[in-house]
Parts: structure tokens; sequence; C-alpha cells
């Protein structure tokens, strides 16, 4: 396991990201004018609170609604994928399909993630003195072997860890290529506003990346 959650800067760093990316779709879902947009940065911002919590081990207790909410979400983004081309406020367009897509994916991997802290914080555990993990600087006594039977496999870890590796580079050349200039109008405010989605993207799929590879 890659331990970035041992060092507390690290935890804050990626916390304080989180934080920010979440404020960031709640400022879009406000600024929104399609009830679909809205609910979508809703969606975006409500995951990155709980990626947040998940750093500080935090709403143990409503694990199971965050899954639920998560895969939902998830289902919603499939479904805006997969819709008919006269669906005009969902993505109907071969842009917005892949981005609907990629979204699904995110909140997958964030479902994934909290199952998998679900997995450790439900199953039997060993006593303190056996080993401890630390979690955001916070000791969690070492899962025995029946935690293996609970939450997904961590082979999902390590098979979305990739991807979301690879869609941070993907993200930051757009960004750092300026490609959306050639997308849109040259509008400085929507030029702008496609960076800051690119910037905000990147961040995020990296975030996801060091999260799952400290679960593979």
């Amino acid at each position: 396991m890659i331990r970035v959650f041992d060092l507390p800067a690290v935890t804050w760093t990626l916390t304080t990201v989180l934080l920010l990316s979440g404020s960031y779709y709640l400022v879009q879902a406000t600024r929104s004018h399609q009830l679909t947009d809205r609910v979508n940065n809703s969606l975006h911002a409500l995951m990155n609170i709980l990626m947040a919590s998940m750093l500080w081990s935090l709403g143990a207790s409503t694990i199971l609604a965050q899954i639920v909410v998560l895969t939902g979400a998830a289902l919603w983004f499939f479904l805006q994928a997969v819709a008919r081309p006269e669906l005009k406020a969902l993505c109907t367009d071969r842009q917005g399909r892949i981005k609907c897509i990629y979204h699904s994916f995110t909140m997958v991997g964030a479902a994934i993630m909290v199952a998998m802290m679900m997995g450790h914080d439900t199953a039997g555990q060993s006593p303190l003195p056996a080993g401890a993990v630390a979690i955001s600087h916070h000791a969690m006594p070492v899962p025995t072997a029946a935690a293996a039977t609970l939450g997904p496999s961590p082979d999902l870890a390590i098979f979305l860890t990739p991807f979301f590796g690879v869609a941070a580079v993907v993200f930051l050349v757009l960004l750092l290529r300026f490609q959306v200039a050639k997308a849109i109008p040259r509008s400085t405010a929507l030029r702008s506003a496609a960076r800051a989605e690119h910037g905000v993207e990147a961040l995020g799929a990296a975030v996801m990346t060091l999260m799952l590879a400290s679960m593979s």
C-alpha cells in the first residue's frame, strides 16, 4: 500500500484541493441555468466533500448512504451519455457523451473507495498492539483476514488508478496547450471558464489517482 495518508502535509493538501474543487462546483451549480447542469455540478460538489471526509475517516455511520448516492450518480451520468439526441439538455454530442462517461467513472471510483473504507471499518479487527494503519495521521486497527471478504477487491483500485492517472495527464495537456480555444468562440470569459474546468478536472483526476493508489 502507498501510505500517502501517513503524511499530514499530504492529507491537508488533498483536503484543501477537494474542498476547493467542491466549492468550484457549488458555484457552478448556482450559476447554471439548466436543471441538468445544476444537478451535475451539485453531484460533483458532493463527491468532493465525501472524498475529503474520507481522508479523515469521517462519516462512518453514513457509509451505506454514501455508496448509494455515488452509485446513483454514476448511473445518472451513464444514462445521460446514452440518452437520445432529441434530449438536448443531456449529453447528446460526442464530446458531451465522453464527458458524461468519464464523470460516471469518477462516481464509480469514489463509491469503490467508500466501500473499501467500509470493509476496513466493519470487518473483524485485531487488537491495536498487533499493528495499526495510519490514515491521515489517525490510527486504525488492522483488519483481520475476514476483512478480505468485505468490500470490493483491491484489484478494482489497481484498474482505476492508471485510468485516472491518464485522465489527469490528458486534462493537463488540454489546459497547457489551450485546446479549448479551438473548440469555442474567441470569448475571453468562455475560454477562462473552460480552462478553469480543465484545471479542476486535472486536479480531481490526480487526487483520485493518489487515493486509489493508496488503497491498492
